[in-house]
């Protein structure tokens, strides 16, 4: 599997392109669309499904042009449809938007298991950051959207968020998912479980379990 990420959109979020055989996955396309477009088209690949963590709009600013743009089908985590379906009512920060509203191909949750562009992909439920948030597990990684970052969690003081949900939802990724795991996250750089466990100042309650 070869993974690309793109840092896009003024909330700096990544994108990522997954692909193998010129078959691919998108995964959280943020804002940017022209671009990510660009570079699936230098790369000869066919998208053949966008995968959203959350509906935060920071993650799914450019769904609706990129889902026109590859023809592929949006695949959202089951209880937040109605926000990427709704997404302008959801903005509540002053000088973003407005984004295009999209109904999804496909809705997830955790326990799925999808066969997409050739990868078996495992649906992991991993809320607390926002209500139904989902990490995808594509072999030996992860795409933790906001859950899990490189020496950081996400936040949880947002509507629909939760720390002590988040915590027991990294946990589970800890408990349940070998060490050597690359996090390939929402912002900020890729990492480890391994790496998050000894160093994430945020991890120490689990730590001390």
């Amino acid at each position: 599997m070869d993974v690309v990420g793109f840092t896009v959109g003024p909330v700096q979020e990544n994108a990522w392109l997954a692909s193998q055989d010129g078959r691919a996955l998108l995964v959280d396309p943020g804002e940017e669309a022209d671009r990510l477009s660009k570079e699936i088209e230098e790369r000869r690949l066919e998208v053949e499904a966008i995968l959203i963590t959350h509906c935060h709009f920071d993650h799914v600013g450019a769904v609706a042009a990129m889902a026109r743009a590859t023809g592929a089908p949006v695949h959202c985590p089951a209880g937040e449809v109605q926000i990427l379906e709704n997404i302008n009512d959801y903005v509540r920060f002053p000088g973003f938007g407005p984004f295009e509203p999209y109904s999804p191909e496909h809705s997830v949750k955790g326990g799925d298991r999808l066969t997409l562009a050739g990868f078996d992909v495992d649906v992991i439920s991993t809320p607390g950051h926002s209500p139904d948030h989902v990490t995808y597990r594509v072999g030996d990684v992860i795409f933790s959207g906001d859950v899990l970052f490189q020496g950081s969690i996400g936040r949880t003081d947002l509507p629909g968020s939760d720390h002590a949900t988040l915590m027991r939802s990294i946990a589970t990724l800890l408990d349940t998912l070998p060490g050597e795991t690359h996090v390939l996250p929402g912002h900020m750089g890729p990492t480890t479980l391994d790496a998050e466990r000894a160093t994430n100042p945020f991890l120490r309650e689990l730590a001390a379990r």
